[in-house]
């Protein structure tokens, strides 16, 4: 904000913006239920605003059938938050369209005619208010904002109809951000359904769900039978020589959810390689496998390169398909954590790993079942890329 007027604004708009006491703009709506009426009882906080207490607590929680009559009656259009939680953005709009209850201990409050309530509903999810709550909260151990300290606070307020549109542009923007989160949940789920289904249950040789072209018992073997399994090692960090160099060189604090990696943030030179128990892990047929503190983080290299000594990289066989084999990487990790949890450190080796039983089909199934979740997971990252895009930009 400079000038009275922000850097970004939409056309049309040219007065300047106004610096306004919220003790002009708001004023205090909620009122006791006094008589006890069955209203639904609601909760905030700051990742969804009001949530019900039957969805939030198993059967609505100890409270369900408690006397309510001290609780606050919150009417559709009111803003409600806890004084004691606001530092972490515990605050809620309520456009349910229906009365609802929230505990006596919530500041309950409506705006005037000279205030949008979506603009003032994103104005409290920014910096702003941020710093306002920090100035002006008060207590000892436990910091409280009541409505009377809400009260002495100061907001920069456009015109009206300059607070609709911007209201109205960051409800289409978070409109955009449920879309996007609700495709990716629903990928999620998709994906975590087709793993149960897709492959042998213990104790069985065929899935529950399978391709109809293919039939047939799937062969039980062992990881080491299907790949080769690769450490990884560490050149010298005290020789300059070692570092800086072309060969991509990775550490489990680089491996996240994504299926393929392509470079590394650190390098080491060939010099480096040589004189490390580092070595050159092929593409398209490595799949990175950490093996220690965080065991089973997984991807599928596409670029040569190397890892430290927190890896035991699977080198997938001519005959084996790496998507196939990434795709069962969740039965490896939990079969990997159990040899693991045997031990005084957490770590697996490249022996123990190795050791694993896995079912298999033919490499024409492995392929399609490989195939199919490549596609899934490119279409996870896909709106992953595009939330953060979206949230970037709001």
């Amino acid at each position: 904000m400079a000038d009275n007027v922000p850097k970004i604004r939409f056309p049309g708009f040219t007065e300047p913006w106004e610096q306004r006491k919220f003790k002009d703009l708001v004023f205090k709506s909620g009122k006791k239920n006094k008589k006890n009426l069955p209203y639904e009882s609601f909760s905030i906080t700051n990742e969804s605003g009001f949530v019900s207490q039957n969805e939030q607590f198993e059967n609505g929680g100890t409270m369900k059938d408690a006397d309510k009559s001290m609780y606050i009656i919150v009417s559709p259009n009111s803003f409600a938050y806890n004084p004691a939680r606001i530092n972490v953005g515990s605050i809620g709009y309520q456009a349910l369209g229906k009365n609802v209850i929230v505990s006596s201990l919530y500041e309950v409050f409506k705006t005037s005619h000279e205030v949008d309530d979506h603009f003032l509903w994103y104005w409290f999810k920014s910096d702003h208010f941020k710093r306002l709550v920090e100035s002006l909260q008060e207590g000892g151990v436990r910091l409280y904002f009541y409505f009377d300290k809400l009260q002495k606070g100061e907001l920069w307020l456009p015109p009206i109809e300059e607070q609709r549109k911007i209201g109205g542009y960051f409800k289409s923007v978070d409109n955009l951000i449920t879309l996007h989160q609700r495709k990716l949940d629903d990928l999620k789920k998709l994906k975590s359904g087709l793993l149960q289904k897709m492959f042998p249950k213990a104790g069985e040789t065929v899935p529950e769900v399978r391709f109809p072209e293919f039939t047939g018992d799937w062969e039980q073997r062992k990881l080491g039978e299907l790949a080769e399994i690769v450490s990884g090692g560490t050149p010298a960090t005290s020789n300059p020589e070692y570092w800086d160099g072309t060969i991509n060189w990775y550490t489990p604090a680089e491996i996240s959810e994504a299926r393929y990696v392509y470079g590394s943030q650190k390098k080491i030179t060939e010099v480096g390689l040589n004189n490390s128990s580092a070595k050159i892990l092929p593409k398209d047929r490595t799949i990175l496998f950490t093996s220690r503190a965080g065991i089973g983080k997984t991807a599928i290299l596409k670029n040569d390169a190397s890892t430290n000594q927190g890896f035991q990289s699977i080198v997938v066989k001519n005959n084996i398909d790496p998507e196939f084999v990434y795709s069962m990487s969740t039965q490896i990790k939990e079969k990997a954590e159990r040899v693991a949890a045997g031990s005084t450190f957490s770590e697996i080796s490249g022996k123990q790993l190795g050791k694993i039983i896995l079912m298999i089909p033919g490499i024409k199934e492995q392929q399609r079942i490989g195939e199919l979740f490549s596609i899934i997971d490119n279409l996870i990252t896909l709106h992953q890329r595009k939330l953060f895009i979206i949230s970037y930009i709001k």
